[in-house]
């Protein structure tokens, strides 16, 4: 099955890729093993339950985050609705976001 068959599968299911915890989030964490670049996710917004799709340009392990928006050096992060963090390096959207270009602001 192919990345795009996987990601058509999710959907139908209802069976979410990525989650946002809040529309405000400018991220969302991958919830699956294996999300490959190519793929378009389906996504969950969990404060809401409303649905989108990001297409995923990196391969992504479970736990790191995807963008949502063009990410640009030292834009704030967005995750819980928060400000979680900064970025070091832009990220594009649909790109991994994650110690090689965010870093958080607790340090």
């Amino acid at each position: 099955m192919s990345s795009q068959e996987s990601a058509a599968a999710a959907a139908k299911s209802n069976i979410p890729q990525v989650l946002a915890h809040s529309p405000k989030d400018n991220v969302a964490v991958v919830v699956v093993e294996g999300l490959k670049a190519g793929t378009k996710a389906f996504g969950v917004v969990t404060e809401n339950d409303s649905t989108f799709t990001v297409d995923v340009k990196d391969d992504i392990p479970i736990g790191h985050k995807v963008a949502l928006v063009d990410l640009s050096d030292k834009d704030t992060v967005i995750k819980y609705g928060q400000d979680v963090g900064r970025m070091v390096a832009a990220a594009g959207k649909g790109h991994h976001v994650h110690t090689q270009n965010m870093k958080t602001k607790r340090w």
